[in-house]
């Protein structure tokens, strides 16, 4: 932007060498924000005594400065007045924008720089620009809640210290943003609640992130064969419209996972029997899709399972006993598919304060199933879902991680 250019040489050619010495950050609050748990420092406005040495700490500002003001230009509506405080060089002092405390920075010659960006709940219309990836120092960018469209441009990869990138609940659009798999510190990635579509990319379970929300987007197509690969704790793919089978190789690559929702897609096929080597799962929600099949007595090995949702598939056969006993859980619904009945456990489900949705299955004397005609013929009936037979219940663990191999997978009849 020329004109930036010139705004800011004619400004700092007409100050004196105190004014510009005097440009600085004070404060130096820290505050936690988000999940990283790292310490962000807030500007607290001009410190005339403690001013920022002239030289490098005017460039970083400089560049912050026509960043922000070229960001600033591409924002077409403010109904907040945020932006009414972008005015001037101190960039620090911009609602919304957090800086380093010059003290604690590791190289004070710098000056403060800018390290986040919060701009949740601002209701801000616009775009990104290209000249915010001059904001290398940045560790945390939120924008959640605005009405930014467009896509994520390329730049910015050259965030380095991006940890995390909350771009939820806006209008962005376009293919999976592959500029976020070459951001080497991002650990946490919220996508969810835009217009996102087509595919998205194998890396995407490569990369060292703890936290995946790509849920109500337009994604589609089938799930990477290397979804169990991820070491997030976190992922949420729901509300998409992804297709084919969960891959069998799902759950033999990592352990860490605690949370992962796939509900109202269209997968098919079985729930894959390593589903049971994510032993600190505690949230595996697979409801409204058309899976089929038996449910794997892996499952058994779920020892943290709290919310376990199975319902609006087509699954038959008896519910096991071994998923009704398990001892953290909270919540079972399998509503809405096919089972034929469930032991004695899943009876005693009502006295250990767990709820229990069996409705709309096939199971003969009990209430609020489906009609008879309805359970002639089960979906899925030709479909072999691999189970191990055993004579005793299933040694979960390293035992299990011996008896299963990835490259099984789920066969159909002819």
């Amino acid at each position: 932007m020329e004109w930036s250019w010139l705004l800011v040489f004619i400004l700092w050619q007409m100050m004196t060498p105190s004014e510009a010495a005097a440009i600085a950050v004070g404060g130096g609050v820290g505050i936690n924000i988000g999940n990283a748990g790292g310490g962000v420092w807030v500007g607290g406005g001009v410190d005339n005594n403690n001013p920022t040495p002239p030289g490098p700490s005017a460039s970083n500002f400089t560049s912050a400065y026509i960043a922000l003001q070229a960001w600033k230009s591409a924002i077409s509506d403010d109904p907040l007045g945020v932006l009414k405080t972008w005015d001037g060089l101190d960039v620090c002092s911009y609602k919304g924008i957090f800086c380093s405390d010059q003290q604690g920075a590791m190289d004070p010659s710098n000056g403060p720089s800018v390290v986040a960006i919060d701009l949740n709940h601002a209701n801000l219309k616009g775009t990104l620009v290209k000249e915010l990836s001059v904001l290398t120092d940045m560790s945390i960018f939120h924008l959640n809640s605005n009405r930014f469209s467009g896509t994520i441009p390329d730049t910015f990869n050259d965030l380095s210290s991006l940890q995390e990138l909350d771009l939820s609940a806006n209008y962005f659009s376009g293919p999976f943003p592959m500029v976020t798999l070459y951001m080497p510190n991002l650990v946490y990635l919220d996508l969810r609640f835009n217009t996102f579509s087509g595919s998205i990319p194998e890396g995407l379970f490569n990369k060292g992130l703890d936290a995946i929300f790509l849920n109500n987007n337009q994604f589609e197509g089938e799930l990477p064969s290397n979804l169990g690969n991820s070491p997030a704790s976190v992922i949420n793919l729901a509300n998409n419209k992804f297709n084919g089978n969960i891959p069998s190789s799902f759950g033999f690559m990592s352990s860490k996972l605690k949370e992962i929702l796939l509900l109202n897609n269209q997968l098919t096929g079985c729930i894959p029997q390593g589903v049971g080597m994510f032993s600190e799962m505690q949230v595996f929600d697979v409801s409204r899709n058309s899976l089929m099949g038996h449910l794997p007595d892996s499952m058994s090995c779920l020892t943290d399972i709290e919310v376990l949702n199975l319902a609006h598939n087509k699954l038959s056969g008896v519910l096991p006993d071994i998923v009704c006993s398990l001892r953290s859980l909270m919540n079972l619904t399998v509503a809405y598919n096919f089972f034929s009945g469930f032991g004695q456990d899943c009876s005693k489900s009502f006295f250990r304060d767990v709820g229990f949705d069996y409705s709309l299955n096939c199971i003969p004397g009990r209430d609020m199933q489906r009609p008879q005609p309805e359970c002639s013929v089960i979906p899925g009936s030709g479909l072999s879902c691999l189970r191990i037979p055993a004579p005793h219940p299933l040694v979960c663990g390293g035992a299990l991680s011996g008896n299963l191999k990835p490259n099984q997978t789920s066969s159909s009849s002819p």
